[in-house]
């Protein structure tokens, strides 16, 4: 069973959690556009986002739009395309991160600070110093009590145009038999505002231990998100151009992470992005696809549906088209 989350509004790349017993979503916010799609991205022209939150059950209860949360307006350093977003607490203060591409148009992740989950959120004057490309996520890790940030993405996310931390003269894709090109992940410091330490590759491996191919279906593409089950950290992705939500799992936040499978099978639109929360003793998938818009890949709607796993910890992998396994 999946559900619908708010079809009054077309918004995608949810990053829920769970704040004073209340799921909140914080959803990039699609607009109908004339650009031409592109893989770039350039039609996904997001220059807002809005704050969810769900009454009780993520599949029966009512969704709040709690309204404009942050406006690129209200961005110093702001250029275009506000995308997807996550939000951290700490001390009661709540922090949204999110990318942003600068005056000439390289994203950059920002911050922005607020008093309550819903914001409004007030923009830090700069983005955080020495960061690049996109698809927020932030784990607070239970075990040392750090927070760390996860981001990255490949075509239109740039992040083939950096090489250990640094900007290349040319962007470069790896191809065949190559290493993919992974996520990254990086501690944050102390006062959430910046990264505590140079930003660490985040390896899918394989059985044998060697990370996926570039030209392996499964290997990162964006949308990285990381949870916590029994002890383990679960490493989630999107495949990008081969459609598909999968999941790798690790000892530490970190990586490596050995690759397991498929959470989410090909859904109506070109993108998959997601995440993970348990709520209540379940766990919930929430992603998004663009069958109410008719298949328009730039104008997308937030699902929501249970995640159950087996008796070893693999997640049962989901219909993306149909009600799931």
């Amino acid at each position: 069973m999946k559900r619908y989350l708010f079809p009054d509004d077309y918004m995608a790349d949810p990053s829920a959690h769970v704040f004073n017993g209340r799921i909140y979503i914080y959803p990039s916010h699609d607009w109908e556009c004339e650009n031409v799609e592109n893989d770039n991205g350039d039609q996904y022209v997001m220059k807002d986002m809005h704050v969810l939150s769900i009454d009780g059950d993520p599949m029966t209860g009512k969704v709040t739009d709690h309204g404009k949360a942050l406006d690129i307006a209200d961005v110093p350093w702001a250029g275009r395309q506000l995308w997807d977003c996550d939000c951290a607490e700490k001390d009661g203060k709540y922090y949204l991160y999110f990318p942003l591409k600068d005056k000439n148009d390289i994203f950059r992740i920002g911050v922005a600070v607020a008093d309550r989950p819903e914001g409004p959120f007030v923009a830090e004057p700069d983005p955080i110093r020495g960061s690049y490309s996109m698809d927020i996520c932030v784990l607070h890790d239970d075990t040392d009590g750090e927070y760390y940030l996860y981001f990255g993405g490949l075509w239109g996310g740039q992040l083939q145009r950096y090489r250990d931390n640094k900007a290349l003269e040319a962007a470069y894709l790896p191809e065949g038999a190559e290493p993919s090109l992974p996520s990254r992940c990086v501690r944050l410091s102390k006062d959430m505002l910046q990264f505590a330490e140079e930003p660490r590759p985040v390896q899918v491996v394989d059985a044998e231990g060697k990370p996926l191919r570039a030209d392996d279906p499964h290997r990162f593409f964006e949308a990285s998100w990381v949870h916590k089950y029994n002890g383990k950290y679960y490493f989630s992705y999107s495949t990008g151009d081969s459609h598909l939500l999968c999941y790798a799992v690790g000892d530490n936040p970190y990586g490596p992470f050995t690759y397991q499978g498929v959470i989410l099978t090909p859904v109506t639109g070109w993108t998959t992005h997601h995440c993970i929360i348990e709520y209540d003793g379940k766990w919930y998938l929430f992603h998004h696809d663009s069958k109410p818009s008719g298949g328009k890949s730039w104008l997308r709607s937030l699902k929501v549906c249970e995640l159950t796993y087996d008796e070893n910890g693999h997640i049962h992998t989901i219909d993306g088209e149909g009600n799931g396994e």
